[in-house]
């Protein structure tokens, strides 16, 4: 009994070994195919993406995406040809597609009358160009040149001989880099446009040739009659009313008057060689 329960035993661990050595050859063969197959779906992968990027290169340098047109828009004072260069300079080469969009709206936002650019493509061969201008809002006179400046204060370019809305030119301004050479020059400009726009109202804007701002506090404009240049001091907080009753006041006698004091009650004329 004992010699066939030991043969048994025998058996059993035989047939166990054989099961495991069957197992492991099972899971091995099925981890090879699992790591063939990653493989392969890894080759497939790659041969997709370098497909892909292949066509999508050949697709950017291909003719399709060639700059064949650019669209300007919002623009009054800017020069669209000196746009359509900046674009082309930098657009014309590389195709729409990969045009450098940033970098075209830095150079369009440094020309003149320029606050601010939008750059678009309209694919597949328009670039589109949306512009916000700086609005003129005063002419300044330096060194007898005139020159247009923005509600910010920013020079932007020579002024023409007729600017519409704007009649005369502005002395005083502070060129300098002081501190307050900002400051002031924005009180200079707030109170030319309530200049202009008081004395537009009652017509009285076309009798001035020019305006001295040097001092905010005691403004004069320049008047002419009978042919000759007259300085008239205005009282800042009555422009229209000042400057009316100055022009009253010299009408026909011009060519003996050499300024007016129109700040107080009544205007003052002082008179050539007094």
């Amino acid at each position: 009994m004992s010699k066939r329960r030991k043969s048994s035993l025998k058996d059993n661990r035989t047939k166990k070994k054989g099961r495991r050595s069957n197992i492991d050859s099972s899971a091995s063969e099925k981890l090879g195919k699992t790591i063939i197959g990653v493989v392969i779906v890894g080759l497939l992968l790659a041969g997709i993406g370098f497909v892909a990027f292949t066509a999508y290169r050949s697709a950017v340098n291909s003719s399709f995406f060639t700059l064949r047109s650019v669209r300007v828009i919002g623009t009054e004072r800017a020069s669209e040809d000196d746009i359509r260069k900046i674009v082309l300079a930098n657009a014309e080469k590389t195709g729409v597609w990969e045009s450098d969009i940033a970098g075209i709206r830095q150079k369009i936002e440094t020309l003149p009358f320029v606050k601010t650019a939008s750059v678009s493509r309209e694919l597949p061969s328009t670039i589109r160009i949306d512009v916000a201008e700086r609005i003129p809002v005063a002419i300044v006179r330096l060194n007898n040149s005139d020159q247009l400046v923005d509600e910010t204060g920013m020079i932007l370019a020579p002024a023409g001989k007729t600017e519409p809305g704007l009649p005369f030119a502005m002395r005083g301004w502070d060129t300098s880099k002081s501190a307050n050479a900002l400051d002031d020059n924005l009180a200079r400009i707030k109170l030319y446009r309530k200049m202009v726009e008081d004395w537009q109202t009652f017509g009285l804007a076309s009798r001035v040739k020019e305006v001295n701002l040097s001092s905010l506090r005691e403004p004069n404009a320049v008047i002419e009659d009978s042919g000759r240049s007259i300085n008239v001091f205005l009282a800042k907080d009555n422009l229209a009313k000042s400057l009316k009753a100055a022009l009253e006041a010299v009408a026909g006698k011009g060519d003996r008057v050499q300024a007016v004091n129109a700040a107080g009650i009544s205007p003052i004329l002082e008179y050539l060689n007094n």
